[in-house]
């Protein structure tokens, strides 16, 4: 008997179909998994407890030495919806790309193999994305357990996150921090094949598919309620793969500045001649984009240089930004308070988020 109610209570959704379709689902969830014995049996019991029933389950086993082929087979066994690919080791990437080539879905559904789902996750997704063709990727707000286990920066980001609703709010966030959790995501179908689907370019997969999509001028929102338990634990893989560094993540936001604001015009201003900015500007560089200016607050640094760029205060900002010819100016410091101070004071120069400057970290 499936155990549905899970960390979830309360909510429901009138049923959008009265009927499991198996031929030809609506929704494909992907489903990598390797090792997760513990965890599998109650993420897919709440994938089963849907209460939005035309989807399918592509479980692309990674090669596991553990019990998860035999839950995989028991779990098949009792419901055709649930596909299970047995594949040798091949690492989280190829085991996406897998899954997403055997999707029938128009929408495919992220999953993780420790998290869980509301019951209402998949239909709310569905009705949303049915009235908004614009958005091509659908994430919810999500809670982390176990709270023992959840620490201050992930309650930090938990807040953050679930925050970033709008088009507006994620594409503003985009180039801070991963502004969508991965297993919460659902995309068109469409649009993962347009940009090629996952890609391995030494950093986090799933930044890395949202800066492409985003670069391809591709929509994201969230619905604006908790519909996920997004499970915190040390063998998380953003504490044990070096994919997920913050170095690699800055090396991600380089890349894809220079492939989308920078693309016309590879010149910058950098507001911040701090750690953060100091970082981003020497992988700025490797993408082949010109340092104009380091703008900062620091008297001490002010009229010296950094990577042959003048630092100069904020008082100077104008000028030099019209003698540069208009630069993008990225706001690159790594404290939400200064980040706002930094916002309100380029909007009184009259600069436009997204157009004249963005904030990164």
């Amino acid at each position: 008997m499936l155990i549905c109610n899970l960390v979830f209570t309360g909510t429901t959704i009138s049923s959008l179909s009265t009927k499991s379709i198996y031929l030809d689902p609506a929704i494909s969830f992907v489903l990598p998994v390797h090792n997760a014995e513990k965890t599998l049996g109650q993420a897919i019991q709440s994938i089963l407890c849907q209460r939005y029933t035309s989807f399918e389950v592509i479980a692309v086993d990674d090669g596991s030495t553990d019990a998860t082929p035999a839950i995989l087979r028991t779990y098949s066994a009792r419901d055709p919806r649930i596909r299970p690919v047995f594949c040798q080791k091949n690492g989280l990437i190829e085991t996406l790309n897998k899954g997403l080539s055997l999707s029938k879905g128009t929408f495919v559904a992220r999953m993780d193999a420790d998290d869980i789902c509301h019951p209402d996750r998949i239909g709310i997704q569905l009705q949303f994305m049915m009235r908004n063709p614009e958005i091509s990727v659908l994430g919810t707000q999500i809670r982390c357990f176990p709270l023992p286990d959840v620490g201050e920066g992930f309650r930090i980001y938990e807040s953050w996150i679930n925050a970033l609703l709008s088009p507006g709010d994620i594409g503003r966030e985009i180039f801070i921090e991963s502004p969508l959790v991965h297993p919460t995501a659902f995309i068109r179908k469409s649009a993962l094949d347009e940009v090629g689907g996952y890609e391995d370019n030494g950093w986090a997969e799933d930044y890395d598919l949202w800066l492409r999509l985003y670069t391809n001028h591709k929509q994201f929102a969230k619905i604006p309620r908790i519909l996920f338990s997004w499970r915190e634990g040390r063998d998380r893989l953003t504490r044990t793969d070096s994919r997920y560094s913050v170095e690699n993540f800055l090396k991600a936001k380089a890349h894809y500045l220079k492939l989308g604001p920078l693309k016309k015009s590879p010149n910058v201003i950098i507001w911040g001649a701090g750690q953060i900015g100091r970082r981003i500007s020497k992988h700025l560089l490797r993408e082949g984009v010109t340092l104009n200016t380091f703008v900062d607050i620091d008297p001490k640094k002010i009229g010296r240089s950094r990577r042959g760029a003048p630092i100069v205060s904020p008082d100077e900002l104008p000028s030099v930004w019209r003698a540069a010819g208009r630069p993008l100016v990225l706001a690159a410091v790594p404290s939400r308070g200064a980040r706002e101070l930094i916002r309100n004071h380029l909007n009184r120069l009259g600069l436009k988020e997204g157009e004249h400057f963005i904030c990164v970290a």
